[in-house]
C-alpha cells in the first residue's frame, strides 16, 4: 500500500465544455512530483454519470474528445506513480433522469440525496434494480481496457429502500416491507449481491486487483462488511467536512486491529468535497497526515481537478508540504501494530444499536476524547476480538451485558482483567443487576437529573466538592465494594411550579448515597459519563474517568507529560525489531459556524516520556532525525525526554 494518495474528484457537469482541454501529461507528472504523490485516484466515471474514456458500457462526456482516463494512467505510471481508477457506483445523475424507478426511494417515495428532480443534485440508485447489471459492465470495461492499479466504488452501503424492486421482492419472500426488522435481511442480502457481483467483475479478469467500497464510515462490529474489501481499507474522515476531529482516531483505533492496511482520507479543501478554490492551512494537512502515521495508517488526500483538466500548483504545493515530510516517516510506519493496554467495546462496534454506523454515538466520541485527553493507549474492540490481551476493558454507558458480552466479560475478568463501566453498562437486559461482580446492587434509574457527585478523597478540579452531572444516573446500593464517589440529589427536578435559579435545582447535602465503586472485577460510575463529557465537556466528568483507570492500571505502558490536546500514540514494527512512539500536538479551534481547523502549530518543549515494555531497548532515538536520546531503563520502565514536539515527532525503541 502507498502512504501518499491522492483521490482525485472529477464530478463535471454535461454542460461545461472544453473537458480536459488543457490537461498536459507534462503538467500532471510535474505537480504529482511536487506533490510528493505516489497514487492517485483518477476518474472512470463521475457522479453525473459521464466516463471520461472512450467507453461501449456508458457515455463518454459529450466535451471530451480524447481518453483522459487512459493519458492520466500512462502519465502517472511513467513516473512510478500508480492509479487506482474510481467509478461512482451508487449515483449517476444521467441515468437518473431516464430510469427514476430504479432509484432508492424513501417510503414517502422522495429519493435519497435530493429528494425529488427539482432540487439541485444527485440522486441514489437501488442496487436490487437492473442498474447493478449496467454497473458491472462498465466495472468490467475499465478492468479490461486499462492498467488499473485498483478499483474505488462510491456510495455504496446498505440503504432502506422502498422502490418498487424492493416492495415486490419483500412481497414474494411473504415479508411486509411496512416491518422494518424484517426488511433488513433483504436489504443486507442486495448490498452482499451488489458486492458479490462487482467484485467479481474484477476478479474475473485481474485476481490481484484491490476492490474498495466506499460508504463514507467502516461499520464497526461488522467485519463481514469491511473484509468484503479485498485488500484494504480507506478512513474517509475530513474533519471540516462533518466527521470533525473525532471521528478518524475512533475509526482509526478499531480498524487497524482488523489486521488489514488501510488510508486515512483526509482532504485538502477548507469545508469538503466538490469545493473549488478552498484551501486548508499547510499546518492542518501536516497534522492530519502525521494524525494517519500515528495511528497506522497511510494518508489519503482529496481533491478535485478543474474541467480544464489542469492540476492546481496552489493545492500540490500545499500538499507537498504535509507529503515531503510523509515520504521521510515511512520506513517507521510500514506494517505496525499497534500497543494498547486498553480496550474500549464501543457503542458502534458492540453491534447492539442499529443506525450507530451513521452518526458516532456520544457515548464512543466521548470515551474517545477521554482517553486521547489523558494519553492513554487503546483500542476499540467488538465482540469477536480478543479481549484478553487488554489489561482494562471500557464499557461506556450503554453496553448491556447480554449473552453473548457476558460471557466474555466474565472470562475477561477471570482472566485477571479490569473493568470500567459506567451508566446502564454490563446490566443484564433483564434487570438482574450486573454480570460482573462491582460489589454493588444496581436499584435502578436516578429519578433526578442533573444530579451530582461527589468523590470519597479530594481529587478533581474541585478537590472533593460537589460536581454537577448532567447525563442519566443510576442508583446502586452497596455489596463489598469500596464506594469512591457519592452522589448528591437536587432539592426537586425542575419544572414550572419548582424551580431555583438559572439553571437547575442545587444538591440537597443531606441525599448522599453511593454512585461509584470498586470491587473484584473493576470499577463501576452510576452515569452515562462519557456521553455527559461528549456534550458538555465538563473537566470534573474526566477527572473522575482519569481517576478510576489509575486506580485500574496503575503501571500503564506510555505515560508521556503532552498537554490535553497533545496525541500520542504506539505502535509496533516486529519485523523491524522496533517500538515507535508517537507524539503529535496541535489545538483545532472554532472558525465561522462548525468549523474546526488548525493552523497555529505551537512547540512543545522537553516532554517526559515512559515505555514499559518487557523488550530489552538497546537503543532510543528520533526519527527520521536520526538523533540519539539517552534513556533510562528501570523495573521494565524505559525514561526519555523528548526535546521538541513541533506538530509530529516519532521516537524509535530499538530491541536487542
Amino acid at each position: 500500500m502507498r502512504f501518499r494518495q491522492v483521490h482525485l474528484d472529477f464530478h463535471t457537469s454535461e454542460l461545461i465544455e472544453g473537458i480536459g482541454a488543457s490537461f498536459s501529461a507534462e503538467q500532471f507528472q510535474a505537480m504529482l512530483k511536487l506533490g510528493h504523490v505516489d497514487s492517485i485516484t483518477v476518474f472512470s466515471k463521475c457522479h453525473h454519470g459521464w466516463a471520461y474514456h472512450p467507453t461501449t458500457a456508458n457515455e463518454m462526456h459529450p466535451h471530451l474528445s480524447f481518453d483522459l482516463l487512459g493519458a492520466q494512467i500512462e502519465a502517472a505510471h511513467a513516473i512510478g506513480v500508480k492509479t487506482p481508477v474510481y467509478l461512482s457506483a451508487g449515483l449517476d445523475e444521467k441515468l437518473a433522469r431516464l430510469h427514476p424507478e430504479w432509484l432508492v426511494r424513501r417510503a414517502d417515495e422522495s429519493t435519497q440525496w435530493a429528494p425529488d428532480f427539482l432540487t439541485p443534485g444527485y440522486h441514489e440508485f437501488c442496487m436490487n434494480t437492473p442498474y447493478l447489471n449496467i454497473l458491472v459492465a462498465q466495472i468490467e470495461e475499465v478492468v479490461q481496457k486499462y492498467d488499473a492499479d485498483g478499483i474505488f466504488l462510491d456510495i455504496v452501503g446498505i440503504r432502506k429502500c422502498y422502490c418498487q424492486f424492493c416492495v415486490r421482492a419483500a412481497r414474494a419472500e411473504g415479508i411486509d416491507p411496512r416491518d422494518e426488522a424484517a426488511m433488513r435481511p433483504l436489504r443486507e442480502r442486495t448490498y452482499l449481491r451488489y458486492a458479490e457481483r462487482t467484485n467479481e467483475a474484477v476478479r474475473k479478469h485481474r485476481p490481484d486487483l484491490p476492490v474498495f467500497h466506499n460508504g463514507g464510515h467502516i461499520p464497526q462490529g461488522r467485519r463481514d462488511l469491511a473484509f468484503l474489501n479485498t485488500h484494504h481499507l480507506e478512513l474517509e474522515s475530513l474533519p471540516t467536512g462533518g466527521w470533525g476531529y473525532d471521528h478518524f482516531p475512533l475509526s482509526a483505533r478499531y480498524v487497524q486491529q482488523l489486521g488489514r492496511p488501510f488510508l486515512g482520507m483526509t482532504g485538502k479543501f477548507h469545508l469538503s468535497w466538490g469545493e473549488f478554490g478552498g484551501y486548508k492551512h499547510p499546518n492542518a494537512l501536516r497534522y492530519e497526515a502525521a494524525l494517519s502515521l500515528a495511528n497506522g495508517a497511510g494518508c489519503s488526500v482529496g481533491d478535485q481537478l478543474h474541467p480544464d483538466g489542469l492540476m492546481d500548483e496552489a493545492t500540490y504545493r500545499l500538499i507537498g508540504e504535509a507529503y515531503r515530510e510523509v515520504e521521510a516517516k515511512e520506513a517507521w510506519c510500514k506494517d505496525a501494530v499497534s500497543v494498547a493496554d486498553i480496550a474500549v467495546l464501543g457503542v458502534e462496534a458492540s453491534g447492539r444499536f442499529e443506525g450507530a454506523s451513521s452518526l458516532l454515538a456520544q457515548a464512543d466520541k466521548g470515551a474517545i476524547r477521554m482517553l486521547l485527553e489523558t494519553h492513554r493507549l487503546f483500542d476499540v474492540v467488538d465482540t469477536s476480538s480478543d479481549w484478553s490481551k487488554y489489561a482494562v476493558l471500557v464499557l461506556p454507558d450503554v453496553i448491556p451485558a447480554d449473552e453473548v458480552v457476558a460471557p466474555k466479560l466474565e472470562a475477561f475478568v477471570r482472566q485477571g482483567g479490569k473493568v470500567l463501566a459506567t451508566g446502564t453498562s454490563a446490566l443484564r437486559p433483564d434487570g438482574s443487576g450486573f454480570a460482573v461482580d462491582f460489589g454493588a446492587r444496581w436499584t435502578g434509574p436516578n429519578p433526578f437529573c442533573p444530579d451530582y457527585f461527589v468523590p470519597a478523597a479530594a481529587f478533581g478540579p474541585g478537590e472533593g466538592a460537589a460536581s454537577v452531572m448532567y447525563g442519566e444516573g443510576q442508583r446502586i446500593e452497596v455489596g463489598g465494594g469500596t464506594v469512591l464517589g457519592y452522589r448528591e440529589n437536587p432539592y426537586f427536578n425542575r419544572d414550572a411550579f419548582a424551580f431555583s435559579s438559572h439553571r437547575h435545582t442545587p444538591n440537597d447535602k443531606r441525599s448522599s448515597e453511593p454512585a461509584m465503586i470498586e470491587h473484584d472485577a473493576g470499577i463501576y460510575i452510576g452515569w452515562n459519563l462519557f456521553a455527559d463529557y461528549a456534550d458538555n465537556g465538563s473537566l470534573s466528568l474526566r477527572q473522575i474517568a482519569d481517576y478510576a483507570l489509575s486506580r485500574l492500571l496503575p503501571e500503564p505502558a506510555l505515560r508521556v507529560s503532552l498537554p490535553a490536546q497533545g496525541v500520542t500514540t504506539l505502535q509496533e514494527q516486529p519485523g523491524e525489531r522496533r517500538l515507535i512512539h508517537h507524539l503529535l500536538y496541535a489545538s483545532p479551534v472554532r472558525r465561522g459556524k462548525d468549523v474546526e481547523i488548525v493552523e497555529d502549530l505551537l512547540p512543545v518543549y522537553e516532554v517526559q516520556c515512559e515505555v514499559r515494555t518487557d523488550r530489552a531497548i538497546a537503543g532510543v532515538r528520533l526519527v527520521p532525525q536520526m538523533t540519539e536520546l539517552p534513556f533510562e531503563t528501570r523495573n521494565g520502565a524505559v525514561t526519555y525526554t523528548v526535546p521538541v514536539v513541533e506538530c509530529h515527532q516519532m521516537v524509535e525503541l530499538r530491541w536487542a
